[in-house]
């Protein structure tokens, strides 16, 4: 058990983003096209935040077409380029599933001040 440890404490990104849940964040993704790469902006309110140190994910939701889209990152990964935080959320919950069987207006996060 050391030894993962000491390999998870060498794979961790010390640039990792600063967010929480319910914040609206807009995710920088590293999309290889044949030899070259580009970037796809992925913009939706993060619902979810899992596990800790290497292994840790966050779920970030947005309404495409009237079509709820879902996605889960990696933190530590090196093809989630970069994080922009576009607006801090005002939750009291650590998990937002309840924003799944909300339509339109209601499925907002309230912002903070």
């Amino acid at each position: 058990m050391d030894a993962l440890k000491l390999i998870e404490q060498g794979s961790i990104r010390e640039d990792a983003p600063k967010f929480n849940v319910g914040d609206t964040v807009k995710v920088h993704v590293r999309i290889p096209e044949g030899d070259k790469f580009r970037i796809q902006i992925f913009e939706g309110t993060v619902i979810a935040k899992k596990h800790g140190g290497v292994r840790e994910t966050f779920t970030v939701r947005r309404v495409a077409h009237g079509t709820g889209v879902e996605r889960v990152f990696p933190v530590h990964c090196p093809t989630v380029d970069k994080v922009e935080v576009v607006r801090k959320g005002k939750v009291r919950r650590s998990k937002l599933y309840y924003l799944r069987d909300k339509v339109g207006k209601a499925a907002k996060v309230k912002s903070k001040v």
